[in-house]
Parts: C-alpha cells; sequence; structure tokens
C-alpha cells in the first residue's frame, strides 16, 4: 500500500459536480474515398469527482476517438465536452490546451516518456511547464514516484526501466500536477499479465487514495472489474450500464 497521495483541495470539484462530461457527442471523419466515417454517435458520459469508469470496447468500436475527445485533443463534429463545467467549444485552442494542461493527466499504451531524461525528470517536467519552481516540482516527482514504488529508480532512464516500472513512472507524470481526471488509454495492452494485473490494482489505489477521478478505455476485463462504473461502447454507441 502506497501512501496517500495529496489532491489539492481547491482545485478538487465537488462530489456532485461533474468533473468531465460528454453531452451529445458525435465524431464523423471523411474517409479516403470521400464518404463519412461515423466513429461515435450521440455520445453522453458524466463522471463525478472520485470516480473510476471503464469504457470497454473492441477495437475500432470509437475507444480512443472518445478519450480523444474528453481530453480535447480534438473536437466533436456535435455536441459538446466540458471540464469542470467549462464548454470547450466555447474556447480557443490556446484557452483549451491551457484548460487541459491544468486539469487533465494523461496515460497511453505506450507509456511516451522522453528517452534522454531520468524517471524523475520526466515526472518533473510537465510541473516545470505549468510554471512550478523546480524546487517544488522536484519534491513532488520524489513523492510521487517514491509512493509508485519507484523510489530506487529516480535516476534510471526509460530504457533502463522495466516495461511496468514505465508505466508506473507515466502515472506519476500524469498525477504531477494534480489533475481533476486522468484519462488512461488502454495502459496495460503493452504489458504482460503480472505486469498488467499490479497496474491496475494501482490505477484503482490511485483513485481510491487522492480523489482524483479516472476514465480508462480498455479491452480487459480485469481493469474493468476494479472501476465503479462500465460503460461498452459498441460501433461508436455508448451503451450504460
Amino acid at each position: 500500500m502506497m501512501d496517500k497521495i495529496q489532491y489539492s483541495p481547491d482545485e478538487a470539484a465537488p462530489a456532485s459536480e461533474s468533473v468531465i462530461e460528454a453531452a451529445g457527442v458525435s465524431k464523423t471523419y471523411v474517409g479516403g474515398d470521400g464518404k463519412p466515417l461515423h466513429i461515435l454517435h450521440n455520445v453522453d458520459l458524466s463522471v463525478g469527482r472520485g470516480q473510476l469508469v471503464a469504457v470497454m470496447g473492441q477495437s475500432g468500436s470509437g475507444k480512443s476517438t472518445l478519450l480523444h475527445l474528453l481530453g480535447g485533443l480534438d473536437s466533436p463534429t456535435t455536441g459538446v465536452v466540458r471540464i469542470g463545467g467549462v464548454a470547450l467549444s466555447d474556447r480557443s485552442d490556446a484557452q483549451i490546451a491551457a484548460i487541459r494542461n491544468r486539469n487533465i493527466g494523461f496515460v497511453f499504451q505506450f507509456h511516451h516518456l522522453l528517452q534522454e531524461f531520468s524517471a524523475l525528470e520526466n515526472v518533473i517536467l510537465p510541473m516545470r511547464i505549468a510554471g512550478k519552481r523546480r524546487d517544488e516540482a522536484e519534491k513532488r516527482a520524489r513523492q510521487l514516484l517514491e509512493r509508485l514504488g519507484l523510489g530506487e529508480r529516480l535516476t534510471h532512464r526509460p530504457g533502463e526501466l522495466s516495461g511496468g516500472e514505465q508505466q508506473r513512472a507515466a502515472v506519476a507524470r500524469a498525477l504531477a500536477v494534480s489533475p481533476r481526471v486522468v484519462l488512461a488509454d488502454e495502459p496495460s495492452g503493452n504489458l504482460d499479465q503480472e505486469n498488467g494485473e499490479i497496474l491496475h490494482d494501482l490505477l484503482a489505489e490511485v483513485v481510491r487514495e487522492s480523489g482524483v477521478s479516472m476514465v480508462v478505455v480498455t479491452h480487459n476485463s480485469g481493469l474493468a472489474d476494479r472501476a465503479d462504473l462500465v460503460y461498452q461502447l459498441v460501433k461508436g454507441n455508448l451503451q450504460k450500464p
């Protein structure tokens, strides 16, 4: 059991408030043949503070597209995404980036750690970008990595860490700026079963101990079993539990 990860009360949404939500969200792309590709259809999703929500579905069902829309990495064709009650459709690209950087942490299937930096430096970086002083950023990075079992690996670069250790460092990086919500895209998809189960336990523990919300898209039933709510995404339609 790791020590409790601190969650900044002044940044925390009330338990009754939706930390992140999609209302009537659809996404359509134009295919190479010029015909429309309908990826998501009228999706409604609301996540409260401290909830772990899993979205399951087969490959190609639209899971990653949904996560990108929730994170402001892409815009819906119709509908609205709100983060902390703020509609992203009402904001400029720069404002959306600021909202995203302040409120959202990302964990991907492939950790995307910077290879030339140590684990500690990778976790420090988003805090420095956010304007936190070096000493404050390093203190929090050390605390997070230690709490996630990497206290002896602070100076190791990603190539010197196992796959499971790299993903734990990625989780620490996602938590670094005390986000309202963490969005995780198949976070254990690149891990063996043992390390996958360790990561699943860790993600559930992060939510329970820190109060952060988390949306995980996955096809892994073991991870979904740890969620408070489980949705199925079938051919772009989100089926409620």
